[in-house]
């Protein structure tokens, strides 16, 4: 599964697959429980695949974030707890992302880069890639 299938909700903690849509929003299953709710179109809802963390340069989309966080741990669940100190954040974050722009990246947003990974690995989503990008590669 790609992140093109799972959403962030404005409001409603953890991360939801996108099951289907109906006329008025989507159907989600939560990652955190498994449950499925109905998300009306007045929700804020966020694609993960269409997020991008700032850098000096420009913006790196958040699968090849999520990526460089995979090579760095292994594959595995981060050394740091997304509850950490800011300043152990920042600088967890600068050793995964060395020019992301510390002016415009707050430590909430990497609180959720953190969370957001953990919670991916644990339910084995490890293809951060978009799936243009997989395409691409499999020609």
């Amino acid at each position: 599964m790609s992140l093109d299938k799972i959403l962030a909700i404005s409001g409603k903690p953890g991360l939801y697959e996108l099951k289907t849509q109906t006329r008025s929003g989507f159907v989600v299953e939560s990652l955190l429980n498994g449950k499925k709710i109905t998300i009306g179109m007045r929700n804020n809802v966020s694609m993960l695949s269409e997020i991008a963390i700032y850098t000096l340069s420009e913006e790196i989309p958040l699968g090849d974030v999520l990526d460089k966080i995979k090579e760095k741990e292994s594959g595995n669940n981060t050394s740091i707890n997304h509850k950490d100190s800011k300043d152990k954040l920042e600088e967890y974050f600068f050793e995964v992302l060395p020019d992301y722009d510390e002016d415009r990246v707050y430590a909430s947003d990497i609180k959720k880069v953190i969370q957001w990974y953990n919670l991916l690995i644990s339910k084995g989503i490890t293809d951060f890639k978009q799936e243009e990008e997989s395409e691409e590669a499999e020609k």
